[in-house]
């Protein structure tokens, strides 16, 4: 087929500005870019391959002609407007949020760990949430290596930004002035920790953003048995959310095979060497899209038991570049 015309929803956004600078940097194949934004946002001018596009906002005629529509919109509502909008108009939709993840005609997709799913798909696909998407790809090749997975736990370390600018903005403030009124977040966030992200399911006591990391990694690994638990935290980070991650594996996995297993896996990159400080951070993390993965350590007590540390840039690899990959592997398989 002849390169799509692209559109990107929400193009002046903590993501959607993220998918137009990766779309240039990772050279995407199109005709056409088109921006799409609020009414407040339109007008905008976004420089784009040595051009200055102007940005629309965002209505039904937008889509014409459009074959490959990004949503990066805040809101599961907004999603379910504007997808059928877009899908009605031709194009193929790769939403960021959350509407449409667990729909089971809907794929969920991380390229480096299940890119089959793509095929057969109705016209809409789904990008996980930020923090399943570096888990399920730090967790792949140990569930390959171990012949399965008998266990998961994890504690999330995620970033302001996690909650779009508007949490990067109040942590901003709030270290300039410790006074400043919480609005974003439940509690204060400078020089604070907070066990809390999303609303809780008050019957079960976990947060939705903890069972969303349960849900949609087991749909990802095709695993809807698969015994995972999270505590998910946000801590004083501008970009970049770390997890410490416990698996059980079916079969014993030697220190070694372990590290050679997430050496050779797609879209990781281990730094483990503990005696020289090399282990993952948040800063390392921001600015790529590896997955990266350090501080690997057999348990002490359980026999298949694996530790290890695992960060990634939540609006790079946990958002914009997800999506852009699912691109690629749609134009690669020609099912636009």
């Amino acid at each position: 087929m002849s390169l799509p015309a692209v559109a990107v929803v929400g193009a002046t956004g903590a993501v959607g500005s993220r998918v137009v600078r990766i779309l240039e940097e990772r050279a995407f194949p199109l005709r056409e870019l088109r921006l799409l934004a609020t009414e407040r946002s339109a007008g905008a001018r976004v420089p784009f391959r040595g051009e200055t596009l102007v940005v629309e906002p965002t209505a039904p005629e937008g889509f014409r002609g459009v074959d490959l529509c990004f949503l990066a919109v805040p809101g599961s509502a907004t999603s379910r407007t504007l997808a059928p909008q877009a899908r009605a108009a031709g194009a193929v939709v790769i939403d960021k949020g959350s509407a449409f993840r667990m729909e089971p005609e809907v794929p969920l997709v991380v390229p480096e760990v299940n890119p089959a799913s793509v095929r057969g798909h109705q016209g809409l696909l789904a990008t996980p949430n930020c923090s399943t998407i570096q888990l399920v790809v730090a967790l792949q090749p140990i569930l390959r290596a171990g012949g399965g997975l008998r266990r998961v736990l994890v504690a999330t370390y995620q970033a302001a930004s996690g909650a779009g600018q508007g949490g990067a903005d109040e942590l901003a403030a709030g270290s300039r002035d410790a006074a400043h009124p919480p609005r974003v977040f439940p509690r204060p966030l400078a020089f604070n920790v907070i066990p809390h992200i999303d609303a809780f399911d008050l019957a079960g006591g976990f947060t939705q953003e903890e069972l969303k990391l349960r849900r949609e990694s087991r749909k990802i690994l095709g695993l809807p048995d698969l015994r995972l638990s999270a505590t998910a935290v946000r801590v004083p980070v501008f970009v970049g959310h770390c997890e410490a991650v416990y698996v059980e594996t079916e079969r014993h996995l030697t220190h070694a095979e372990a590290r050679a297993a997430l050496a050779a896996a797609p879209g990781v990159k281990l730094v483990d060497e503990p005696a020289a400080a090399a282990y993952p951070t948040a800063l390392d993390a921001a600015g790529r899209d590896d997955v990266l993965v350090g501080r690997l350590r057999p348990d002490p007590d359980e026999e298949n038991g694996l530790h290890f540390w695992v960060a990634a840039d939540n609006l790079r690899k946990g958002a914009a570049t997800n999506g852009v990959q699912i691109a690629e592997l749609l134009v690669g398989e020609g099912l636009l």
